[in-house]
């Protein structure tokens, strides 16, 4: 199964690589012949999917090593760490498209070509299959290095999309004389600059709590707490916690079984309350559960 996963991974990861090169030659070369500031600021965010790409092919390989003696619980945080480092790379490209196209309001704008409108139409289509296979695969393997190049794509759809609008008004702007036209090419370079920013965020926002190890959601908490209650034996649960650890979840929990059972009695209530959760949440890598002496008052 892991194996399995690693491959898709690297396969979603390459696809996206091999895409994001060619996109952004495209993107790049036809933004700055077609005169457009929109579709080079489309092509300067390509460039930065080249790296995020690079990045989640790095980390893939090890998010999905067993446990060894330095890392007992895995690797699986490495997929946070790509995801975090994808989030960081579209901040500071909508850092940079927002001060270029900012920039470009000083002096006279001028109108794009058509070349420019067919590459931005070529790209959202593009990324719109790109991201609809990414995302599926991602949630199918429970990657987060997956749907980090999946919400990748999608902020690439949003910046095509207002690339094109852009490109299309300022055309229309330059054949019916209408001046003021002209600057929906910068307009749309701050609006891509604005989508890729709110697509970092989405991307940095769960890595953080992944690596603060923030509590699995309370709903999910309680079905673990409503399976270790439907055992007889257990008195009382004293504490339980799960967290997230990148593809996978560890928990540790603690509960009070009758003072009299023997060593072997209260090892095999744990193992079989492990075993059940194991097996009904197969995101879940560990449960580590410590026995405490119930007195009845």
């Amino acid at each position: 199964m892991i194996n399995e996963r690693e491959k898709v991974s690297k396969k979603v990861a390459w696809i996206a690589l091999i895409s994001n090169i060619i996109l952004m030659v495209g993107k790049i070369v036809f933004g700055l012949v077609g005169d457009s500031e929109a579709v080079f600021a489309d092509g300067i965010h390509s460039a930065a999917d080249v790296v995020a790409s690079m990045t989640v092919l790095a980390v893939v390989g090890i998010s999905n090593k067993p446990p060894d003696k330095d890392h007992p619980f895995g690797h699986g945080k490495a997929e946070v760490i790509s995801e975090a480092i994808v989030g960081i790379i579209l901040l500071l490209v909508s850092l940079y498209i927002f001060v270029e196209a900012i920039l470009s309001f000083i002096g006279e704008p001028s109108a794009p070509q058509y070349s420019a409108l067919v590459v931005a139409l070529i790209s959202y289509i593009s990324k719109e299959i790109l991201y609809r296979y990414s995302f599926k695969q991602g949630q199918k393997w429970n990657s987060k290095a997956i749907l980090a190049i999946a919400f990748d794509h999608k902020g690439d759809i949003f910046a095509s999309v207002a690339a094109f609008i852009g490109v299309l008004l300022a055309i229309l702007g330059k054949s019916y004389g209408w001046f003021y036209l002209l600057y929906a090419d910068p307009v749309a370079s701050i609006l891509v600059a604005y989508l890729i920013l709110k697509i970092a965020f989405e991307l940095l926002k769960p890595s953080v709590d992944v690596l603060m190890e923030k509590s699995v959601a309370p709903e999910l908490l309680n079905e673990y707490i409503a399976i270790i209650n439907g055992f007889d034996q257990v008195r009382r649960i004293d504490k339980i916690r799960a967290r997230e650890h990148g593809h996978y979840k560890l928990i540790d929990v603690r509960i009070s079984l009758d003072f009299d059972l023997t060593i072997k009695q209260g090892h095999d209530v744990a193992r079989e309350i492990r075993n059940t959760i194991k097996s009904n949440y197969s995101d879940i890598r560990e449960v580590l559960i410590h026995v405490n002496p119930y007195f009845a008052e």
